[in-house]
């Protein structure tokens, strides 16, 4: 969750100061009024969670909330601002029609586009859109679609930019997402242009049509880019943001008990200050945990005048029911095939398997060895489809890796168990471009933090790996070796006319996450999560079964303890080396022991 706040004052205005400030010398007789229901970042969180989030509730609240407002004889549009699936178990076992029945039921006047939305590729997006009803259209201003899988729903379900009447008034709905699509997700065929010359044209569109109300639902990936964008882009009345999952309100908004104490990105909504008033600008956290609706007035010339508005939680707590066809045709079936999964083997173990938190985290383990060498064979495997560079090395942050899993010998895992030992929305990701010595700062970052059992600890895979941790932190590597021999840093210095090469890794560490310092580098993200490359790797290059040979129980020497030579510090300075080398020794071992 987003903990920091604009500190620019052009854009704090809001709540209900914003409004006052708004309607000062406004005449209301010849104001309309529009609200915006909106939610963004779906992302197939579709079950409940203790009563809280779940799509079943979700679809009640937001039919409640229309039922009131045609109740008040007040017009409104309801739109999502992208990424309505993800790939995920939920998605997995119904190929999207879960999802695609939840948006359905939401009934959305218009859908952006969002980067999650083309993780398996242009073709499946085109069939996931064919699963929503006809009448619902997706859109994106600055995506050319020609020669793609998509091209053909151009004009019939994908469009740049609609107008819906509601009131009695036009309405242009405009959207775009990411510059970076190409980079974080799979847009095969589909050329991404620039975001806001696509904005300005498809606006100019709209006017020179009459159009004097416009909404942008954009998925930039960070409510920063919408701000700038208020301010730079003339003819944008209200920004529906996507992709950054901001939280946004103040003390009085009521949050899920599972955010209670986190922090405001800022208010609900955001007024950025423009030279022709003001844009208010709003998202939501995602993962159906929230309605958004804000509240806009417009003056005859379409200008906004007054917004206000506040996010709605979706939680049992207040009184909310499931709705019964999404709960029946949707959650029902969904945790029945998830109790499926449970009972569906991947394949056996014939060793045990370590991955203990503290040793995942401090030391080279089977289990770590198992989950590198997955990622790296399905990068590999896909690399080419994708226009990506083949790794050769495989990362996997020892954080990444979860609940201290253990597989006693014969016993069998399943695809729950791959889900449990992976759980995030991790993508098998290929870092291309690596240079030496940016793979020598790489693992250096990996054994930075050992003593503090760090999740930023590394399990590798075509890759020999030996460290000093009696040097001082980001002083440690001794040697960097590939599975071919090819000899990257050796004594601790880059061997002069070593390769750069590509890496695979997940999307978490690859966006820079624990601070591995790749996140500049170009990346490809691969449409699968790295719990489904673990399960393909079992099931078909391991042939369903571990074993001990392979993956012996303490590793094989891929991370490995080595004294760089050329290290030799003064006698007493040896005797603080050899207490504090003794005392970290003891500690690990307490923690592995816990």
């Amino acid at each position: 969750m987003a903990s920091s706040t604009p500190n620019s004052g052009r854009y704090l205005r809001g709540g209900l100061a914003g409004l006052m400030i708004a309607l000062m010398g406004v005449n209301p007789a010849h104001a309309f009024n529009l609200t915006i229901l909106h939610n963004n970042d779906g992302e197939s969180q579709l079950l409940p969670d203790e009563g809280e989030a779940g799509a079943d509730t979700y679809v009640t609240l937001i039919n409640q909330v229309k039922s009131d407002l045609d109740a008040a004889g007040t017009p409104f549009v309801t739109v999502s601002s992208g990424d309505n699936f993800l790939a995920s178990l939920a998605y997995e076992v119904s190929e999207g029609d879960f999802d695609a029945q939840v948006l359905n039921a939401i009934d959305y006047d218009a859908i952006a586009i969002g980067n999650h939305d083309f993780d398996f590729g242009s073709q499946a997006l085109a069939d996931f859109i064919g699963q929503v009803d006809a009448e619902i259209p997706y859109l994106s201003a600055n995506l050319d679609f020609t020669g793609s899988p998509l091209e053909g729903l151009v004009g019939t379900r994908l469009f740049s930019s609609i107008t819906v009447e509601k009131g009695g008034e036009q309405i242009g709905i405009v959207s775009a997402v990411t510059e970076n699509l190409a980079s974080i997700s799979s847009p095969d065929g589909v050329t991404i242009n620039a975001v806001q010359p696509a904005i300005e044209a498809e606006i100019a569109a709209l006017e020179a049509a009459g159009i004097n109300k416009i909404i942008l639902i954009s998925h930039l990936q960070s409510i920063n880019e919408e701000i700038a964008l208020a301010g730079e882009v003339e003819g944008i009345d209200v920004i529906i943001a996507g992709g950054g999952d901001e939280l946004l309100g103040d003390a009085t908004t009521p949050l899920l008990s599972s955010e209670e104490g986190d922090d405001f990105f800022g208010p609900y909504p955001i007024l950025v200050d423009t030279a022709n008033g003001f844009v208010p600008v709003v998202t939501t956290p995602g993962e159906y945990k929230y309605l958004g609706q804000l509240d806009v007035e417009f003056d005859d010339a379409g200008n906004v005048i007054a917004a206000n508005g506040m996010l709605i939680r979706n939680t049992t707590a207040d009184g909310l029911t499931s709705d019964p066809e999404i709960q029946a045709n949707v959650i029902e079936p969904l945790e029945d095939a998830i109790a499926e999964l449970e009972a569906t083997p991947v394949g056996t173990t014939e060793v045990f398997l370590d991955g203990v938190r503290g040793n995942v985290r401090t030391q080279e383990t089977n289990l770590g060895n198992v989950i590198a060498d997955a990622l790296l064979w399905q990068a590999q495997e896909l690399a080419s489809s994708f226009n990506a560079q083949t790794p050769v090395i495989g990362l996997q942050n020892g954080g990444g890796i979860r609940n201290s899993n253990t597989f006693e010998v014969g016993e069998t895992l399943s695809v729950a168990d791959t889900a449990n030992i992976l759980p995030f929305s991790n993508f098998v990701t290929v870092v291309e471009d690596v240079t030496p010595d940016q793979l020598l700062d790489i693992f250096e970052n990996a054994v930075s933090n050992v003593e503090n059992v760090d999740g930023r600890f590394a399990q590798v895979s075509g890759v020999k790996v030996g460290f000093d941790l009696e040097s001082d932190p980001f002083e440690r590597i001794v040697s960097i070796t590939l599975d071919d021999g090819t000899a990257i840093v050796k004594d601790g210095k880059v061997v002069t006319g070593a390769p750069t090469i590509a890496l695979a890794t997940n999307s978490f560490s690859a966006g820079g996450g624990d601070d591995y310092p790749i996140a500049d580098n170009p990346q490809v993200d691969l449409p699968v999560l790295y719990q489904q490359a673990l399960r393909n790797y079992v099931s078909d290059e391991l042939g369903g079964v571990v074993t001990a040979q392979r993956y012996p129980e303490g590793g094989e020497g891929r991370l490995f303890a080595e004294q760089k030579p050329e290290s030799v510090p003064e006698p007493s300075a040896v005797l603080g080396l050899l207490a504090l080398a003794g005392f970290g020794a003891r500690t690990l071992r307490k923690r592995q022991s816990a």
